[in-house]
Order: C-alpha cells, then sequence, then structure tokens
C-alpha cells in the first residue's frame, strides 16, 4: 500500500505539473510571430529561485510565478543566433575569427567605457533582455533586440549618462560593430543600486537619488539615443501622462515618511518587481519599506495607506527587499544586522536574532527557495570571536525557515574571518549547485558555495544542505586570493549549462578585487571560473564532461557511461591523473587536480624532474607529467584524446581534459555578475555571455578608453573569453 501511495503521489505531481507546462506552451503558441518567450534577467532573479517542487501544492504554486518559468528557460533552454539575411561565407569567417574557440585566451569579448568612476558599485547588478528563449537576437533583427543596461553609479549630466545599454552584443551579429550604443539617459540624478526590467523589455525601472531625496524612476526608451558621454534627457511625464508618453520618457516617484511629510534617501536598497501583481517594494533610509503600484502596466504611484509606507526598524537603513509569492511576504535585511519578515496585509516585520555586528546592511540581500519555504542570509561579522583569538568575528550564512519567529537565529555555518573593523569587506550571496535545484522528491539537497574569510585571504566554501536542512559546518574549496592578503570578492553565482558545447558544463564565477590566486590575473584583481558540477548517481555522462569531486578535485570523463547509484559514489583520487571506475557499466574518470594546483610553463630541452606538474598545452587541453624526462626542441604534437599519453623526448605528458579552471584579470574587481547561459550547439560563437562592471577605474581593455574610467565588460562563459 505504501508503495502505491508513494506512486499515486508522484503521479500527481508529475500531472500538476504537465498542466502548468501545458498551459505555458498553449499561451506561447497562441503568439505564432514569436519564437520563444521574453527573458529579462536581472538582481531579482538571483535572489527568488526554486528548488524542484516536492507536492502539488508546490507545484501549483510556484507554476504561478514567472520567474519559476525563467529560471526553467536560463537552465534547459538552446539558444540560436538569428542570422541576418544572406550575411557572406567571408562574414561568418570573420565572425568566427574574431571569437576563436579555445580555453586559453583570456580577454574580454568586449568593454565599453562608463565615465570615469563608472560602476554599477558592489553587491549591484546590470540587466540582461533576451527577446526570445531559443534565438539570440541581433540589432539588424527587431526592434526590441537582446541588450544590456547598466548603471554607471554617476550623476547625470549633459555629458555624462546615469543609465546606458549596449545591443549587438555577440559576436555572431555580422551587421554593425559588436556591440552598438543602444541608448544613453541623463535621467536627472545618481543610481546607486540595480535596475529591474519589465517582461516584454520595453521599460526600465530603478531607484535615483537627488541631493539627498530618492525616487522610483521608470523609464520608456527609444532605440540608438545618446551615448555615455552625450546622453539624451528623457521627456519627463506625470504618473498620469506616463502610460500613453512617447519614448525617450520616465516618471520620477519620490519616497516619503508616512503623510508625505519627508523626503528619504535610499543608496542601498535595489527595487523588488513583481511581474503577477504590477507592484513594486524598496526600502530607504531611516527604516522604511515602501510599496509602489502601476510599476509597468499602469500609473506608478507610491502608496501612502496607513500600512505601507511602514517603519520596520526605525534609524537603520533597509537593504534590498525579496518579494515571496507563495506566502505574500517581503523579507529585507537592515543595518541592524536582522533579518525582517514582513506581513503585506498589517505592514508589520517579524524580526530575527542579531545576524551582523559589521553596523552595515546586509547588502547582498536574502535568497528565497520560494518551493522549499526557505530563507538565506549572508553576514560581514557574527559578533563572536571564534575566528581569530580575541579580536575577530567571523562570515557567516544563515538559513531559516519562511515562517521564522521573532529572535530565531537560524541555522548558522561559519565561512572564514571577518575582521571587526567597523566595515569589514562584505559577505555576499551564494549560489547553488544543479544537485541543490534537482533534487527530488522532498526537501533541497545539494551545495551552497560562497566568497568568506573576507577578513583575510578570500576563499571559496561548499556548505552542504541535506533534505532542506543546512549544515553547520563548511568545507574550504579553495583559496582565491594569495596569503596574507585581504580582498574583497563578489557574490558567487553558480551556472549549469546542458546546452554548451561540446559537452555539458557546470561553472561558478566569482571576482576578487586583488591578489588573485590565478596566473593570467598577475596578483591583481581577478573574475575567476571553476567546474562545480556535483556528481549524480546513475547519469549518462559523455567524455570530456567534468565534475567537482568531493575531494575538491576536478574529474574529466575519460570513457562515456552511466555513473553508478547513489550509494556506490567511487572512491575519488587525490591524485593528478590517477583515473577509476564508476558505476556497471563503462564510464571512467581521470583527475586533473585541485582546482588551484599550479601549472609550469612548456620549455624546450628542459629537464621536468618534478613528477604531475601541469602545463596547458595550445589546445586548451591540461597535460600531466606521468613521466619524468628531458622534454624534446620543440613542442610535441599533443594529443587531444583524454587519457591519452603524449610522448616528448624522454618525458611523456598524460592528456588530463580541458583546463577546469578560468580567469580573467579585472584590476579592483567586478560589480555582481549576470549570466546568460543558453548556449546550443548550433550557434554562431558569443552568445553565452558574463556581464558586469569594474569597481575601479580601468587604464587599459576598456573600449577606447583615452583616460582612466569604469567599464562595462560583457565575456564568454568558456574560458572567459
Amino acid at each position: 500500500m505504501n508503495g502505491n501511495r508513494a506512486r499515486f503521489f508522484r503521479l500527481a505531481i508529475s500531472l500538476a505539473v504537465l498542466v502548468t507546462v501545458g498551459y505555458v506552451l498553449t499561451v506561447q503558441a497562441a503568439r505564432p510571430t514569436r519564437q520563444g518567450v521574453p527573458l529579462p534577467t536581472d538582481w531579482t532573479h538571483y535572489h527568488v529561485i526554486f528548488s524542484r517542487p516536492a507536492t502539488v501544492e508546490q507545484a501549483a504554486r510556484v507554476g504561478n510565478d514567472p520567474r519559476y518559468w525563467q529560471q526553467v528557460a536560463r537552465q534547459q533552454q538552446v539558444l540560436r543566433v538569428q542570422a541576418p539575411p544572406q550575411p557572406s561565407l567571408f562574414s561568418r569567417i570573420l565572425s568566427r575569427l574574431r571569437h576563436p574557440a579555445t580555453t586559453k585566451n583570456f580577454h574580454r569579448d568586449w568593454s565599453q567605457v562608463l565615465g570615469s568612476g563608472g560602476s554599477a558599485g558592489a553587491g549591484n547588478y546590470p540587466a540582461k533582455f533576451t527577446f526570445a528563449t531559443n534565438t539570440a537576437y541581433c540589432d539588424a533583427h527587431l526592434p526590441i533586440p537582446d541588450y544590456v543596461v547598466y548603471s554607471t553609479g554617476l550623476a547625470g549630466s549633459g555629458t555624462q549618462a546615469s543609465i546606458v545599454a549596449f545591443d549587438n552584443l555577440y559576436s555572431g551579429c555580422l551587421t554593425g560593430t559588436v556591440p552598438m550604443s543602444f541608448f544613453a539617459y541623463n535621467t536627472g540624478g545618481q543610481i546607486l543600486t540595480s535596475p529591474v526590467l519589465s517582461l516584454d523589455g520595453t521599460q526600465v525601472a530603478f531607484m535615483q537619488t537627488n541631493a539627498g531625496a530618492a525616487s522610483l524612476v521608470v523609464l520608456r526608451w527609444h532605440k540608438g539615443d545618446g551615448s555615455v558621454g552625450a546622453p539624451v534627457a528623457p521627456t519627463v511625464e506625470s504618473a498620469a501622462t506616463y502610460p500613453g508618453c512617447t519614448a525617450p520618457c520616465m516618471v520620477q516617484v519620490p519616497i516619503f515618511t508616512t503623510g508625505g511629510i519627508t523626503p528619504l534617501d535610499d543608496p542601498k536598497s535595489s527595487v523588488f518587481y513583481d511581474y503577477a501583481s504590477d507592484v513594486a517594494w524598496v526600502g530607504s533610509r531611516l527604516g522604511w519599506l515602501h510599496k509602489f503600484t502601476g510599476v509597468f502596466k499602469g500609473q506608478p504611484t507610491w502608496i501612502d495607506n496607513g500600512i505601507f509606507p511602514s517603519q520596520i526598524s526605525p534609524g537603520t537603513d533597509l537593504g534590498s527587499p525579496v518579494y515571496d509569492s507563495g506566502s505574500n511576504t517581503v523579507f529585507v535585511s537592515d543595518s541592524g544586522g536582522f533579518l525582517n519578515r514582513v506581513d503585506l496585509t498589517t505592514g508589520l516585520p517579524t524580526k530575527s536574532a542579531q545576524l551582523d555586528f559589521s553596523n552595515r546592511t546586509l547588502i547582498g540581500g536574502p535568497i528565497i527557495d520560494a518551493s522549499a519555504g526557505l530563507v538565506y542570509a549572508f553576514g560581514d561579522d557574527d559578533g563572536t570571536t571564534n575566528c581569530g583569538g580575541a579580536t575577530v568575528g567571523c562570515n557567516a550564512v544563515y538559513q531559516f525557515p519562511a515562517t521564522f519567529l521573532a529572535l530565531s537565529g537560524g541555522t548558522k555555518a561559519v565561512v572564514g574571518a571577518s575582521n571587526l573593523a567597523k566595515f569589514p569587506n562584505p559577505l555576499l550571496m551564494g549560489g547553488f549547485d544543479s544537485a541543490y535545484y534537482a533534487s527530488t522528491p522532498a526537501s533541497p539537497t545539494g551545495n551552497l558555495y560562497v566568497c568568506g574569510n573576507t577578513g583575510a585571504n578570500a576563499t571559496l566554501y561548499q556548505i552542504p544542505i541535506t533534505s532542506g536542512a543546512m549544515s553547520t559546518t563548511a568545507t574550504t574549496v579553495t583559496p582565491l586570493t594569495t596569503a596574507g592578503s585581504t580582498a574583497a570578492c563578489s557574490g558567487v553565482i553558480n551556472v549549469p549549462n546542458p546546452n554548451q558545447p561540446p559537452v555539458p558544463s557546470e561553472r561558478l564565477f566569482v571576482s576578487v578585487a586583488n591578489n588573485a590566486v590565478s596566473s593570467p590575473c598577475g596578483g591583481g584583481g581577478c573574475i575567476l571560473s571553476f567546474v562545480s558540477g556535483p556528481w549524480k548517481p546513475t547519469h549518462v555522462y559523455v567524455v570530456g564532461e567534468q565534475i567537482l569531486s568531493p575531494q575538491m578535485h576536478v574529474e574529466t570523463v575519460m570513457t562515456a557511461g552511466t555513473s553508478a547509484i547513489a550509494l556506490n559514489q567511487p572512491a575519488w583520487s587525490t591524485q593528478i591523473a590517477t583515473t577509476l571506475s564508476d558505476g556497471p557499466n563503462t564510464l571512467v574518470w581521470i583527475d586533473q587536480g585541485a582546482l588551484t594546483s599550479p601549472f609550469t610553463t612548456w620549455v624546450a630541452s628542459n629537464n621536468f624532474a618534478i613528477p604531475l606538474v601541469k602545463i596547458l598545452d595550445p589546445n586548451g587541453n591540461v597535460q600531466a607529467l606521468t613521466t619524468t624526462g628531458t622534454s624534446g626542441l620543440a613542442q610535441p604534437a599533443w594529443s587531444t584524446t583524454i587519457g591519452a599519453i603524449t610522448a616528448d623526448n624522454t618525458a611523456a605528458w598524460t592528456n588530463v581534459g580541458a583546463l577546469g579552471t578560468a580567469a580573467l584579470p579585472v584590476a579592483g574587481g567586478t560589480s555582481e555578475i549576470i549570466i546568460d547561459n543558453v548556449l546550443g550547439t548550433a550557434t554562431v560563437p558569443g552568445d553565452s555571455e558574463v556581464y558586469f562592471t569594474t569597481l575601479t577605474n580601468q587604464t587599459t581593455n576598456c573600449g577606447s578608453v583615452a583616460t582612466p574610467s569604469g567599464c562595462a565588460v560583457q565575456a564568454s562563459q568558456t574560458g572567459l573569453q
């Protein structure tokens, strides 16, 4: 009987999901002119996530949230570049030459000047609009092509844009330059937080501050307007006239205390938009939480109804609110170090215990797993002295149920040392691996990655989560900066990309401000990428696919096959070039080594006397020295077969797979990162990208920079090329 009930329950979940999927597909089918559906990606999509629904109720609830389907599209869809009419063979060849498909080159796809000091800022994101989930569109294709928008962090003027966007983003765009200026506006103020996009991409909303007073700005853009140094000033409309205005136009909706008495500033809180209700939420100075209605679909209005604005934490600054549609609750942190759960019916908060003692808002904002009803918060300093004698506190990650009670401390995992300074380096948001999103059938099981130890040398940590319960012990994955240094790091974003050729890929991305460990970084700031996919039981693996083993080594598939059941995971190696069998079939792995194990340079007629040193060959494969000896007069013809041995005079090397790490030098580090991860096997190169701004001025590698300038950057996922 129990087995029958279990089978019935699984069937019910499947039917519920199928009904919802069928509804979505029916809606899409009613739009024959559109291939796929629009896909906005902004900061909110990294702070509301969905593990796999475990019940019929969960499946029905998340199926009503557009962000759920957007997450599915990012992780499963294939994107193909829409070719312009009849491109020449020469143009196609030239496009590929502009984007060589190897992992050995560490460079930007493109960079664009934002102005001196221009930056989205630490903890803030650009926003990317993809016109359709299965096709990449360039400037020549549509009135609304794919584009990416960046705030500059600078006050707008006649010679400085406050917000800019670029289109013609991909190296496969064969008409026009890559990229092209899409719009650039002087909106009359300074944007210090992250923008959000409307579902159809025709509008952008953001908080703007001017002379100590903040406003919600909703902007309708016009393609081709202005440039960073010569921006256009949009027409300023009232709330009543904005819905029918002719682009470029915008409306400014100021925020106040109750009764509209005292203007309020907002230097830290990004606006959160709810697609279903056309409502937005934002925090401000003095602990007020604000509500707006009619944001993109009506007349943008600040609500003052006796419930909102709500002063949920007097005397503090609020961070970025995150709205959970399932419980109709907003979660927001404050600079007093508390996480607040706000009932939207009453406007009243439920406060956690104090989580952070750094006198700063938990600027990364919480992450809400809307399927499992879990909340994750990230604290700079836990107020203890457990991480360095009597003077140093700890970075900490906290997990709460979405219904947590007042003064709850949640479950805490320490991730290295803070520094007990008034403003220690911040601990920003973490990223979950694919196992977390896909775990079934109950509560999520997987790993959370976070860049901690921000008071010492920044370090990547892995925190296990089992059946929804977060471990109190974090595992060190790898240091990200050299010993003895102190460097701020960005949040961590983990990206499963099943469509990446030639094999599926899962990587995490993180930036450090200086002293990065990877050799291409030259001891400076860098954005880093690591293989992070977990081992999966009874999974069909293909040759070249890579995972991160529990030993924190990159393992590469040498012989394809199906992995073992969950109870028979291999006894993973800790030595480079070791092979091991997995499962009942033919699956064989070969060890590429730890994520940051050092590389050496191949030298002619050199005595390579240290076994298992690694080099990166010209094909982008890692070769491990498995027979010591003297190299030849010239580089050998390196084998491209994984596991194969290349003879090199009296030395010999074994191919242990494509490079499992990548790095791109960025002086001063980066803002938060937006990922577009829907690359397909039939694409023109360049359509699966990483977007960010620099945090400091760049003197090189920033478009046509003539003077030091902040920089908007696009790089490719594979090898950060």
